[in-house]
Parts: C-alpha cells; sequence; structure tokens
C-alpha cells in the first residue's frame, strides 16, 4: 500500500518532503552517504598510496560494483519475497561492520592492496543487498503521483553526499589519516538503522517463491518488456563508457595533475554538484523533450567532460570537467531509473532494478577494467580519450533502441515525459 493520500501539486520537486517516511528515510540517506563518500575517496587515496598501478586504482571502484554484478538479481529476489524494511537494515549493519574493520586495519597499518580491496569488496556486497530494497521501497514512502520526483530527489541526496563527502574526506586525510574516513563512514550508517527499526510501513506480506524460480520470473519479464530491454541497453552502454571518468579520478589527481587529496575531493565535489543542480530540473526537462532528447543529450554531455578532464592542465580545469560530467551522468541515469521504475510491476519490482542495476554496474565495473588497463598501457589521457569515443559511438541507439515513449510500456497513469 501507499502512504495516505497527500495534495501536492503533480511535479513538484519537493511534494515527496510532506511524507514523513520519505523525509526521515531521505535525511538518514544523505547521511549515510556522506560517509560512503568520505570512505570512497578514503579507499581511493590510500590505494594510490599502496600501488603505483593505474588498474588497481581503478578496481577500487570496481570492487564496490562488481557485487552488484554478481549477486544483484539474488539481491532483487530478497527484497521480493522478503519484507524490505528488514533487509534493508541487515545491509545497513552489516557494512557498518566490515567499514569499523576496515578502519582498524587501515590505523594499525595491517592493510595491504588486496587487503584493501577485499574489503571494499564486502562494502560492496552489502550495497548490492540494500540496493533493490531501498529503490523498490520509494513506493511505500510517497503516493504515485510523486513517484519521479522522489526519485529525483533521492539522485539528489546521493549527489549532495558527492559534493559534501569528498571535500570532507580530503580534509579528514590530510589532517589525520585513511582511518578516520573509515570510522566516520561506520558510525554514519546508525541513523539509517534507526530509522528503518522506527518506519512501519504498510504493505501486503511478501509473496514468497524459490529464489532461482523468483529470478527467473524477473529476468523473463525484463527479456519479454520491449521498453525495459530499451532501458537496460542504454544503462549498460553509459555505465561501461561513463566509468572512466570516476574509476580514473584519484589517478588524474595524483599523477596528472600532482594535485593532493584534497584536490581530489574538490573534483568529486565538483561532480556532485554538477548532478544536483541537474536532479532539481530534470524532471520538468524531461516532461518537455521526452526521455530519449535528456539520455542522448547526457551521453554527448558526459563524452565532452572526459575529453576536457583529458585535456585538463590545472585543478580548476579538472573541476570545471567534472561538473559537466556531473550534469550528464545525473541527467542519464535519473532519466533511466524513472523508466524502469515506471515500467516495473509491483510484485516483481525489486527483481527488475536489480537486474537493471546488475546491467548498469556491471558495465561501470568491466568500463573500470577496461579504461584502467589502457591508462597502464599507453596514458590516462588516452583512457579518458577513447571512453569519451565509446560514448559518442552509442549514441547511434538514438536510432536502434530509443529511450521508450511515454505511454510505452507503462503500468500507471501518472504524466511524467512526452514521446
Amino acid at each position: 500500500m501507499h502512504p495516505p493520500h497527500i495534495q501536492t501539486t503533480p511535479g513538484s520537486a519537493f511534494a515527496p518532503f510532506r511524507y514523513p517516511a520519505f523525509r526521515a528515510i531521505w535525511t538518514a540517506n544523505l547521511f549515510s552517504s556522506i560517509g560512503s563518500m568520505i570512505q570512497s575517496v578514503g579507499a581511493a587515496w590510500l590505494m594510490t598510496e599502496l600501488t603505483t598501478s593505474h588498474l588497481l586504482v581503478a578496481l577500487v571502484q570496481a570492487s564496490a560494483t562488481i557485487p552488484i554484478l554478481m549477486l544483484g538479481m539474488f539481491a532483487g529476489a530478497i527484497a521480493d519475497n522478503y519484507d524490505r524494511r528488514r533487509v534493508m537494515m541487515a545491509a545497513q549493519v552489516g557494512m557498518l561492520i566490515v567499514s569499523a574493520v576496515l578502519a582498524v586495519l587501515a590505523f594499525t597499518d595491517n592493510i595491504g592492496p588486496w587487503s584493501l580491496l577485499a574489503l571494499t569488496l564486502m562494502v560492496g556486497i552489502g550495497t548490492a543487498l540494500n540496493g533493490p530494497a531501498w529503490q523498490a521501497s520509494v513506493r511505500l514512502q510517497v503516493g504515485p503521483a510523486d513517484l519521479p520526483q522522489a526519485i529525483s530527489l533521492n539522485a539528489i541526496s546521493f549527489n549532495l553526499a558527492r559534493s559534501v563527502g569528498p571535500a570532507l574526506g580530503g580534509i579528514l586525510i590530510s589532517l589525520w589519516s585513511t582511518s578516520l574516513a573509515f570510522a566516520l563512514n561506520a558510525i554514519s550508517y546508525l541513523g539509517m538503522i534507526v530509522v528503518l527499526a522506527m518506519w512501519r510501513p504498510e504493505s501486503l506480506p511478501p509473496v514468497r517463491e524459490p529464489m532461482m524460480q523468483a529470478i527467473g520470473r524477473g529476468i523473463r519479464f525484463c527479456a519479454a518488456s520491449s521498453p525495459i530491454r530499451k532501458v537496460l541497453l542504454r544503462g549498460l552502454l553509459m555505465g561501461l563508457g561513463a566509468s572512466g571518468l570516476q574509476a580514473l579520478m584519484p589517478s588524474i589527481a595524483r599523477d596528472m595533475l600532482n594535485g593532493t587529496e584534497l584536490d581530489y575531493g574538490l573534483m568529486l565535489g565538483g561532480f556532485g554538484i554538477g548532478s544536483i543542480v541537474t536532479a532539481l530540473k530534470i524532471s520538468q526537462i524531461r516532461r518537455r523533450f521526452g526521455s530519449e532528447a535528456v539520455v542522448t543529450t547526457a551521453t554527448l554531455i558526459f563524452a565532452c567532460a572526459q575529453v576536457l578532464m583529458g585535456l585538463s592542465t590545472s585543478i580548476p580545469m579538472a573541476v570545471a570537467a567534472a561538473f559537466l560530467g556531473g550534469v550528464g551522468w545525473a541527467s542519464a541515469m535519473t532519466s533511466l531509473n524513472v523508466a524502469m521504475q515506471l515500467r516495473s510491476p509491483e510484485d516483481i519490482l525489486g527483481r527488475c532494478l536489480s537486474i537493471y542495476q546488475a546491467i548498469t554496474f556491471g558495465g561501470m565495473a568491466l568500463g573500470a577494467w577496461v579504461w584502467g588497463t589502457v591508462a597502464d598501457a599507453f596514458s590516462l589521457p588516452m583512457a579518458l580519450q577513447l571512453a569519451a569515443v565509446w560514448l559518442v559511438a552509442s549514441t547511434i541507439m538514438h536510432f536502434i533502441a530509443p529511450m521508450p515513449t511515454r505511454e510505452e510500456g507503462r503500468l500507471d497513469s501518472v504524466p511524467e515525459s512526452k514521446p
């Protein structure tokens, strides 16, 4: 069931905040995401101190996304078969424990490149378990008319964290060490755990199915739905190409620009600010121009950001490139997520979203490995330019597999975008 109806203006960007459950979870998730970004900066920067390999630095990001590829569909089935609130709580507690272990090992100087990758991989497993349950629970927090805006606000929450967390992480690392970043992340999970423990959503008990049967049902639905197939393909192509900028940013800051951990934080902050500015307006833009125009334009914007980053000779120039990347990333990812949610049935929503996450973040994990390998074999600018070429080439999907039109495959009557 949805929360009690609240009178809102359809399309209002901040309408979902009128729902107490959404407000509390959004706030707790913001602080948890800030902690995660602080830890992400710490892990990426620590790897640059432990090794000179661009590939290993890129694999820090991949280690956080590979579990989404490998375990995402199982996580989706778990989200549909069990109480989504309890699933999220279990994931949050697990990530708290792993982050605490990471903090202790870093503080005692007992961590190396492979143990760092292993622990970030374990955090990624928690993220993979949490993701489908969290995204599917948005329908329990707001009314149907406010779902697209709620998805955009969740994107803003994450990107606010990307704006504040990296710079804060850079400052903390420079003042103390990476162990403090890991410890703060462990603490940041507490707020979300408390909010989830107090939340009592009104929903029908899940109908449990055998795990493989449940996964198979989700796969069959997505495979049979032409609109969803288009969304999944576009997510894969975007994830693979966009990972070049995101996975190599620590190496760009340290090795290409001779920057510090604070400079790296500023670059990530620029990416986050670009995402926030975009997420506030993207629903209106999508209603006016349609999802296909938004996703294609966003892909080209991100490609331009990668070219500019590859040409950067100073930190301000790199921050500007990162800002542009944030604009492209938020435009594409928010539009893909909304398209997926509005075309997935409630009873298998977790599975549909997990398949979307597995394919998109699987593309990012593969891209991190590909572009990291290219950077080691040739150079960082070469890796960025080739990633940009990939994105430009992928815009041919505008003709081959265009994004679903407004009513194509929709399971609700909420007006969201034009064809």
